[in-house]
C-alpha cells in the first residue's frame, strides 16, 4: 500500500485506501440507524425558516434543494467517485453521454476549438462533429497513436480543450496520459480523459495530469447491466462550472441509480480484478488463432503501446478486441454462432458481451472515417464477464470454429 492511495477520513481521523473510502464512505446515518444508506426518493428538501432558505438558494450554505441541483444519495456516489480518481470534486449525471456532453458545454464558447483523438465512441464523435459546431465550437481530431510533436503541432491558438478517450472504443489504443498534459499544461488548455474503459481502480488519469475524468457510469462501475448514470471529477473550480451548467440543464442523476452505483462501488475492486484475470486470458489464448489476423489487449506485450500501458494502467482492463480474417461475413456469422455470450449494446457486466462495431456502435461513421480509427469489418470486441473463464473460452472457440 502506497501513499498515494492513501486518503484521511474526517469521520475516523485515520488514513484509508482509497478501496476503502469507497466502501466505507456514507450520507450521515438519520435516527433509524441504519447501516447500509438509505435512498433519499425526493424531489425536493424543506427548511425550517426563510433565512435558511433564503441562504442556500444564495450559496451560502451547502443544504439541499432540489434533487435537479443535488441529492444525499447522489453526492455519496459522487464522494465515493472523487476519492477513488484523487479528484478535488465532482458532478454525477443521467448518463455517460450527457457526462461527456455537459463537460464540453459547460467550459467551451463559440469560436473555441476542440482537439480530439479520433477513435471515440460514436455517440461522442456524433456530438463532437455533428453539433458542437451548430454552436460555433471547432474541432479537429487526431490520431489516438499521435506522437508529442503531433499533439502539439495540433494545438490551435484558440484551442480550449484536449479530449480522449485511453483505452479507446473499441480498438484499445493507448494514449500517454503524461505525454499529452504537458502539452496541455503548456498551451494552458483543459485535458478531458474519458476513463470509462479502465475505471478507477486500473487507471487514475489526474495522476497524469488530467484536469477531468469522466465515466459512463453504466458500464464497469455498475457492473451488472442495470442502470445508467454518468460522472465527471477533477479540478474544483472546473467542477463547479459543470455543475452550473447541468443544474440549470437539468441532466440529473436519479437518486435510485446513485444508490445502485454506490453500491456498485464496494465491490468495483474484486471485479475489475476478475474481468481483467479472464480478459489476458482469454487475450493470451486467442492469440495466433488461425482464423484470426490478430488480437488486442492492453497487457498483452504485441500491443502497440504495450509500454505506455503499463505504466498508466494496473491491469489490461475487461475488453479484447480480434479481427476476423473473413471480415463482415465472419463477424456477423461469429456472433451468430454464439452460444453462451451475449449481444446488447453494452459493456461491463458481470455476463461476457460479444460486439462487431462496424455494424452497431459506430456503423454511422463513414467506411473512411471507421478505417481511420481502425475499426475494420471483422473487428469483434468481447466485454469479459466473471464466468467461469473455461466456459467464456468454449463458446468464443466453437463460434471461431464456425466461421
Amino acid at each position: 500500500m502506497t501513499n498515494d492511495l492513501m486518503t484521511n477520513d474526517p469521520m475516523t481521523n485515520m488514513e484509508q485506501h482509497r478501496i476503502t473510502k469507497a466502501i466505507r464512505t456514507q450520507t450521515e446515518r438519520t435516527n433509524e440507524m441504519e447501516h447500509s444508506t438509505p435512498m433519499f426518493l425526493t424531489s425536493s428538501f424543506v427548511f425550517d425558516n426563510a433565512e435558511e432558505l433564503r441562504a442556500a438558494f444564495d450559496d451560502e450554505s451547502d443544504d439541499n434543494i432540489y434533487t435537479r441541483f443535488s441529492n444525499p444519495g447522489v453526492q455519496e456516489f459522487v464522494d465515493k467517485m472523487v476519492a477513488l480518481e484523487g479528484a478535488g470534486a465532482g458532478f454525477a449525471t443521467a448518463s455517460g453521454m450527457s457526462a461527456v456532453f455537459g463537460s464540453f458545454m459547460a467550459l467551451l464558447k463559440k469560436g473555441d476549438h476542440l482537439l480530439s483523438c479520433n477513435s471515440i465512441f460514436g455517440s461522442t464523435h456524433t456530438v463532437i462533429s455533428k453539433y458542437l459546431p451548430r454552436y460555433g465550437i471547432e474541432f479537429s481530431y487526431i490520431p489516438a497513436t499521435a506522437t508529442h510533436h503531433e499533439w502539439e503541432a495540433a494545438i490551435r491558438p484558440n484551442t480550449k480543450m484536449i479530449y480522449l478517450e485511453t483505452p479507446t472504443n473499441p480498438g484499445l489504443d493507448i494514449i500517454d496520459i503524461e505525454m499529452v498534459s504537458k502539452i496541455s499544461k503548456k498551451h494552458q488548455v483543459i485535458l478531458n480523459v474519458d476513463n470509462c474503459f479502465a475505471t478507477p481502480l486500473i487507471q487514475r488519469p489526474i495522476e497524469f495530469g488530467a484536469d477531468l475524468v469522466i465515466h459512463s457510469a453504466t458500464k464497469w462501475i455498475d457492473g451488472q447491466g442495470r442502470v445508467l448514470g454518468g460522472v465527471i471529477v477533477g479540478d474544483t473550480a472546473l467542477i463547479k462550472e459543470i455543475y452550473l451548467f447541468n443544474r440549470s440543464t437539468g441532466p440529473a442523476l436519479s437518486p435510485f441509480n446513485a444508490w445502485v452505483l454506490s453500491k456498485s462501488l464496494e465491490t468495483l475492486d474484486v471485479r475489475m480484478e476478475r474481468h481483467a484475470k479472464n480478459a489476458l486470458e482469454i487475450a493470451d489464448t486467442l492469440e495466433g488463432h488461425e482464423k484470426l489476423a490478430f488480437v488486442k489487449y492492453p497487457f498483452l506485450p504485441s500491443h502497440p503501446q504495450y509500454l505506455i500501458a503499463k505504466k498508466q494502467m494496473s491491469t489490461g482492463g475487461g475488453i479484447v478486441c480480434f479481427e476476423l480474417k473473413g471480415g463482415l461475413e465472419s463477424g456477423m456469422k461469429f456472433l451468430d454462432n454464439l452460444k453462451m455470450l451475449s449481444l446488447t449494446a453494452n459493456l461491463g457486466d458481470t455476463r461476457s458481451i460479444a460486439s462487431h462495431p462496424a455494424s452497431t456502435t459506430h456503423a454511422k461513421l463513414t467506411e473512411a472515417e471507421r478505417q481511420a480509427v481502425n475499426i475494420t469489418p471483422g473487428l469483434i470486441r468481447i466485454s469479459v464477464g466473471l464466468e467461469y473463464v473455461d466456459d467464456i473460452l468454449n463458446d468464443i472457440m466453437q463460434a471461431l470454429e464456425a466461421c
